[in-house]
């Protein structure tokens, strides 16, 4: 389903930024009249228009605020949150340079004005672990006197915390569910400012993130859920199988082995397999290079998984799979799939997850007809809510919470 944009990459990315309509982050409008101004596969008119719609919308948010107008003035810092988070997204020959440092920021910054200004504003915590600890923002609905269910959430290899309001906290709030969102290793600012890549083994991660949620007075220990969203989907399945504490996970989207994400001539596999990486790496850049997405996510992964050569990540991907693990999983597994995944369509990745789960299991496939068929519903955050929630009512039982 094309958007806005011929390359890919930018029109997938349109359609994230837009889809978070839903929930306040963006103007259709908006984003409609910034796309006009950039080129295909530019991705410093990419970084220079978003930047300066961003700019505009947070100014307008600082007024508002300054003039008491505390409605408007949340509005438009969510807008200018999510549009700061745009403009960076492409800037990756070098992710901690000035500009890419200063968006972030911003990013975060104007998130977390606008969040204080919501009806019930989100906790802003630290989450312990090993011997640091994890960014998180802890959203709670009213208090009722009754122990409430607690859905925790976290992102893949581009997500931000803060995002989490847009992927899940906002519909959990408002039907009445806790929401806790993190990140973990590789992901958001624990991979800026500690340096923390991805591991494979994301239950050392999950595990302290449910210690916390459990402990958090008026959350049912029972009714703890965990989403993982994009390669989260992975990662949250792999911390089921040995987080047995758990009342349900859900993949969103199911991801099977990383190793099978990436397509290269078998010569090129070879050469890694054998050590030759001085053949194999130019190879490599050279194929990324052709594409906008390709360049993007060869740069990503070697980024977040701590990789300094193409043939180096390559080693380190087989470890991130489910084949050896998704036998252990205990709790119920909501597994989804998107028909148009420009990063795992046609590879089965979600009838795999599901044909290896022994647990009670849910399959679910969005379709393009539908309006869901990109990478994570992108576009379609109600519909797949929709989805989301009727699956907790089911899978929680009697008791679940009523909207606040």
């Amino acid at each position: 389903m094309k958007f806005l944009f011929d390359d890919p990459a930018f029109d997938y990315q349109a359609l994230r930024t837009a889809g978070y309509a839903d929930y306040g982050g963006a103007q259709l409008g908006e984003v409609v009249s910034v796309a006009a101004r950039i080129p295909d596969g530019d991705t410093e008119a990419w970084r220079r228009e978003w930047a300066q719609l961003a700019e505009r919308v947070h100014r307008l948010g600082t007024t508002a605020l300054d003039e008491g107008r505390c409605v408007d003035a949340r509005a438009a810092l969510l807008r200018a949150h999510n549009y700061y988070r745009t403009a960076e997204f492409f800037q990756r020959d070098d992710p901690q340079d000035t500009e890419a440092l200063r968006l972030m920021r911003l990013s975060r910054a104007t998130f977390a004005d606008a969040a204080e200004l919501m009806e019930r504003p989100p906790q802003f915590v630290r989450i312990p672990y090993e011997d640091t600890s994890l960014p998180g923002y802890l959203y709670r609905g009213e208090e009722t006197g009754e122990p409430r269910p607690m859905v925790v959430h976290h992102g893949g290899i581009d997500s931000t915390l803060e995002e989490g309001w847009f992927f899940v906290a906002a519909a959990a709030l408002a039907r009445g569910y806790d929401c806790l969102c993190f990140e973990g290793p590789g992901q958001g600012s624990v991979l800026r400012e500690q340096g923390l890549v991805f591991r494979p083994d994301w239950e050392q991660v999950v595990t302290p993130v449910v210690d916390y949620a459990q402990d958090l007075p008026g959350v049912d220990p029972d009714r703890v859920v965990l989403v993982g969203t994009s390669l989260g989907g992975l990662l949250a399945v792999r911390a089921a199988a040995f987080e047995h504490r758990l009342a349900g996970c859900v993949a969103h989207d199911a991801v099977w082995q990383l190793g099978d994400v990436v397509a290269l001539p078998p010569f090129v596999l070879e050469w890694v397999e054998q050590g030759c990486d001085d053949f194999a790496d130019p190879v490599m850049w050279g194929i990324a290079a052709q594409q906008t997405f390709t360049r993007w996510l060869l740069r990503q992964a070697l980024w977040t998984f701590g990789a300094d050569t193409p043939s180096q990540l390559l080693r380190t991907l087989p470890a991130f799979g489910l084949s050896e693990v998704i036998g252990q999983v205990r709790c119920p597994v909501l597994v989804l799939d998107a028909e148009e995944d420009m990063f795992f369509a046609g590879l089965e990745h979600a009838k795999k997850v599901y044909t290896g789960l022994n647990s009670p299991k849910t399959l679910y496939v969005f379709t393009a007809d539908e309006g869901g068929g990109a990478h994570c519903h992108s576009g379609a955050m109600r519909l797949y809510h929709e989805q989301l929630f009727t699956w907790l009512g089911q899978t929680l039982g009697e008791g679940r919470p009523v909207a606040a």
